[in-house]
């Protein structure tokens, strides 16, 4: 006969679990047009650095340094 332990009670009260989706910032959802507006291009600066989100004909998005 064998003994089946649930995660549970293998559980301390020294360590509780950790929830990991709490922990985690809420993400923030932008919608492209917003940034965009009416160019196909937008300069984003980082760190002293310039990156640009360029739309392509194709309507999709590429992020170059």
């Amino acid at each position: 006969m064998s003994v089946v332990t649930s995660p549970l009670a293998l559980q301390s009260s020294h360590n509780p679990p950790v929830n990991r989706t709490a922990a985690a910032p809420a993400q923030r959802r932008v919608d492209s047009r917003l940034l965009l507006r009416d160019s196909r291009e937008l300069v984003i600066e980082h760190l002293g650095q310039e990156y640009r989100l360029r739309r392509t004909r194709n309507d999709k998005l590429i992020l170059t340094k």
